[in-house]
């Protein structure tokens, strides 16, 4: 009990698509708590496979709300039971994957939203100028298409609906007894805000639904402080009165956070899916990827590039030529040359967002397409290929390596060195990679400490000085940019070759 006792602390909170987790930091920013709640494990009642519901379309991927409060009172109960001094905590933010609440909400999987899409992109000029206004040109899981459908197909529903809430907006809500405001960051991730000046685009707004802006509430800033804790936390678990509620962000601004990135540096996240995020100081919105105001910066920018197949098709391609074998997998990493002889592969077993691409193709070093490749070579190749699309479509959002790039790792697969080697390899700059897995957390956590500070306008880079530094996992070796220079635009050639024999030639 001792243990958590008398330590001023900061929470920061992650409700993400399989589970509830919170970490407590404290003032010389180094995490004393962690615990979380897995909703397939613990909340068997809702009936969720890797936390929600797929339905009969086989496009509309929901979760429960009811499910994020309850997980959140079972985990204020274990804090509670493990003796957690509520008392010492100054102030609480947290992270939310990208939906919207409603009873059972579509989640960032849901993809039943492409007629919604297409009547907004058609309102303000095409994908392109939606993408100029709004960070993203239309995509399905965004906020305002969901609203979109739900107007159009419940018009009474959306009616009788006082506010909609993103889900961090709604976890924030929890907190305070009350509505807790959008964010410039999370708000990005919704087709309807105006990056460049943060209010709500009124072209976009109109064609999503009536009365819309008042049922949004008005953006803030990332690092408001939206509030002090409700009554009943005080109440139930002891909570001081003074302590703050800071902005709920999405789950990507809050890693960015909790990993600590500075201008130029790049972050990769290598979950579930993998993604990409960069700090810019003036957006350059593509058809591809997104384009976030920062979350602890409000005059600069965040780009954002998805790619779903991450983690699920490493670990396929493990299983199938590696005996389910980490080990062995990296062994094929150390045992074949950097630029694996010229031999190119693109590994997409579900359709990919960056670049809409289904499907397995190899390539050798002479680009005729082959049908396989021997396994230790094709292990090289997925990994080589996965990096190299992420450094092609950086560079189409205007990004560029420079001299103090470093790259930080996370998610499962920052563990595996070797896996970390091609990445420094590809980019031409060293890995580093940070304790712990929980970046959205601790970046939470990160962001409550930074909304305290924020009204003395003290940078965040001041405010986390403190935490732990990143460790180097590896550095780039040389010669390696020399043998990718040449890979990189035959990926990148090849990748619209695939691209062309999907879709046909241009009309």
């Amino acid at each position: 009990m001792a243990e958590h006792a008398g330590r001023r602390c900061c929470l920061g909170w992650d409700f993400s698509t399989q589970q509830v987790k919170v970490v407590a930091v404290d003032a010389e920013l180094n995490v004393f708590y962690e615990d979380s709640v897995h909703f397939d494990r613990d909340l068997q009642e809702f009936g969720t496979q890797g936390g929600v519901h797929v339905h009969e379309d086989g496009l509309t991927v929901t979760s429960p709300v009811l499910m994020w409060v309850q997980a959140l009172d079972i985990i204020l109960e274990k804090m509670k039971a493990s003796g957690f001094d509520f008392s010492q905590v100054l102030a609480l933010s947290g992270a939310g994957q990208a939906c919207f609440s409603i009873s059972d909400c579509p989640v960032w999987m849901d993809s039943s939203t492409t007629a919604q899409c297409h009547q907004l992109e058609a309102t303000v000029g095409g994908a392109q100028a939606l993408s100029c206004l709004t960070g993203s040109r239309a995509y399905e899981r965004f906020t305002g298409n969901q609203i979109a459908k739900l107007y159009q197909q419940n018009p009474e529903a959306y009616s009788h609906t006082e506010r909609i809430s993103l889900v961090s907006s709604f976890a924030a809500s929890l907190f305070l007894g009350s509505h807790s405001p959008i964010d410039y960051s999370d708000g990005s991730g919704m087709n309807l805000l105006r990056i460049q000046d943060k209010v709500w685009s009124q072209a976009c707004l109109g064609a999503c639904a009536p009365h819309l802006e008042e049922k949004l509430g008005l953006p803030v800033p990332s690092c408001s402080v939206v509030g002090a804790i409700s009554s009943y936390f005080v109440q139930r678990y002891g909570f001081p009165p003074g302590c703050k509620v800071v902005a709920f962000t999405g789950d990507n601004p809050a890693s960015l956070a909790g990993m600590r990135l500075e201008e130029g540096d790049i972050a990769v996240s290598l979950g579930t899916s993998d993604t990409l995020f960069l700090w810019l100081q003036e957006p350059t919105p593509t058809l591809e990827g997104h384009i976030f105001c920062n979350p602890v910066d409000p005059q600069h920018y965040m780009a954002l590039l998805c790619f779903k197949n991450g983690s699920l098709m490493r670990e396929k391609i493990r299983d199938e030529l590696a005996s389910s074998s980490w080990s062995e997998f990296s062994k094929a990493l150390q045992s074949t040359e950097i630029g694996n002889c010229g031999n190119l592969g693109f590994y997409f077993d579900v359709m990919e967002i960056t670049p809409e691409i289904i499907g397995r193709h190899r390539f050798s070093a002479e680009n005729h397409e082959v049908s396989a490749f021997p396994w230790d070579v094709e292990i090289r190749a997925l990994i080589e290929g996965q990096f190299m699309a992420k450094k092609i479509h950086a560079e189409g959002l205007g990004y560029r390596v420079m001299p103090k790039t470093k790259i930080l790792a996370t998610g499962g697969a920052s563990h595996n060195r070797d896996i970390l080697q091609v990445l420094a390899d590809v980019f031409g700059t060293p890995v580093y990679v940070i304790d712990t897995a929980n970046s959205a957390c601790v970046g939470s956590a990160y962001r409550a400490f930074h909304g305290l500070a924020a009204g003395t306008d003290v940078p965040f880079s001041e405010v986390v000085k403190l935490a732990p530094n990143p460790r180097l996992a590896a550095a780039p070796t040389p010669g390696a940019s020399q043998v990718y220079e040449a890979l990189l635009q035959r990926y990148a050639m090849l990748e619209q070759r695939i691209l062309t024999q999907t879709r046909g030639p241009p009309e």
